[in-house]
């Protein structure tokens, strides 16, 4: 049964576990520098290892990206359909965008947007397929106007490939783990170098994606799935069901519960049980509940805000907006008891490729701002030039850098 605590017993729940990358690291070296040296057939060699790979190739044609998504169901291809409006008109929202200034008489500045010219999407193919990942990572790109978007599914399902077929997208590949993310990295015959990796992955992804980062781009090293509900009232089954939904995820997720009320954490942790008892992924939701999840009694709503910003969860569920302005770290905040963290997983809008592991202190979600590139332009005319050459020349004579000042002084009388 979940724990009921009291908010001083809570350090050791809320210092979170080490993700435990130092050991995956080991065995991923090996693998990367194979992918790195022998390219496509040290990439098939652990695709038919890894993967159960039975094809010649890691690519998949679009006769079976055609074939997955006339097999779906209709009722799949019209969710397709509404989740991908609402994420596609969130994306925009985000996307940052051309602007131009005149900060001083004869001085213009401005910047223009690029989209990345390549970028790849890892779609993991463990307990569950999920093509919402495939739409949360490819459709802010496409918004971005990123003109090639890759993507590799381990195991891909009727669901994963006609999802791409529904993004029409082109480049999908079988193929995942650690040498998935190094072919992207790397670039091999088959599979086109790319420059920023997106998406979630198990311990052998996120080890890869460490150990690659500044060879290639990439979103965040992920860590196991959380959720922090903060409530002091409510329907105990609502609360009880959001929890499961996360913990449902892995035996690693968490799901934790902060509330003045004594009586609302007995009745939840009383509807947690009871749901467990027909839910179809009891046996990992159970795991993750008993090891890693815990109801916690606050003395206020503000010492509940505050234990959150400590613990910046990637997931954060509140009553209403009146505890927003208190909120500094978290990777999506679901508002209200009609706002389940599910929508946000598929057809609200915003992503959910979140930031975990407290890495939400530094930076939210995907986004669209992810796949492009804010490229500063500065216009100087000669009066604006003489009116800042002091400054310049002071400032570069002060690092050593003669010649700094002189490309300054050349152009003036």
């Amino acid at each position: 049964m979940i724990r009921i605590l009291d908010a001083s017993q809570t350090g050791a729940l809320l210092k979170r576990r080490s993700t435990q990358l130092d050991a995956a690291e080991k065995e991923v070296r090996p693998i990367l520098d194979a992918v790195r040296k022998r390219g496509d057939k040290a990439l098939l060699e652990y695709a038919r290892r890894f993967d159960g790979l039975d094809a010649k190739s890691v690519a998949v044609d679009e006769d079976r990206l055609e074939a997955a998504y006339r097999r779906v169901p209709p009722k799949f291809r019209a969710a397709l359909g509404a989740a991908s409006r609402n994420i596609r008109a969130y994306a925009k929202l985000q996307l940052p965008s051309a602007r131009n200034m005149s900060a001083a008489p004869g001085l213009r500045l401005g910047q223009i947007v690029r989209p990345l010219d390549c970028v790849a999407a890892y779609i993991p193919g463990g307990r569950y397929p999920l093509p919402s990942t495939l739409l949360m990572s490819a459709i802010p790109a496409q918004i971005a106007g990123v003109p090639r978007i890759l993507a590799a599914c381990p195991r891909p399902d009727d669901a994963v490939l006609g999802t791409a077929r529904f993004l029409k997208l082109s480049h999908v590949f079988q193929m995942g783990g650690a040498h998935a993310i190094a072919a992207f990295a790397y670039g091999t015959k088959t599979v086109p170098r790319a420059d920023r990796i997106v998406g979630p992955g198990n311990r052998y992804v996120a080890a890869a994606k460490k150990l690659l980062a500044g060879e290639v781009g990439i979103d965040f090293v992920a860590g196991p799935t959380e959720i922090l509900l903060i409530a002091n009232s409510g329907d105990p089954r609502w609360i009880a069901a959001d929890m499961l939904a996360q913990a449902e995820h892995d035996t690693v997720a968490s799901a934790i519960l902060l509330t003045t009320s004594r009586r609302l954490a007995v009745a939840v942790a009383g509807a947690i049980e009871k749901q467990l008892k027909t839910l179809p992924t009891a046996a990992t939701a159970r795991k993750a509940i008993d090891a890693n999840s815990a109801i916690i009694l606050v003395r206020s709503t503000e010492e509940a805000i505050e234990i959150s910003n400590r613990f910046a969860p990637e997931h954060l569920s509140i009553p209403d907006a009146k505890s927003l302005p208190g909120v500094r770290h978290a990777g999506s905040v679901f508002l209200g008891p009609y706002s389940p963290e599910a929508a946000g997983d598929y057809a609200s809008g915003p992503n959910h490729v979140l930031p975990t592991s407290g890495a939400a202190r530094i930076r939210g979600g995907l986004s669209a701002a992810d796949f492009v590139k804010v490229i500063s332009v500065q216009k100087l005319s000669r009066s604006a030039l003489e009116r800042l050459a002091p400054a310049i020349t002071t400032l570069a004579r002060a690092e050593g850098l003669e010649a700094h000042a002189r490309s300054v002084e050349v152009r003036l009388p």
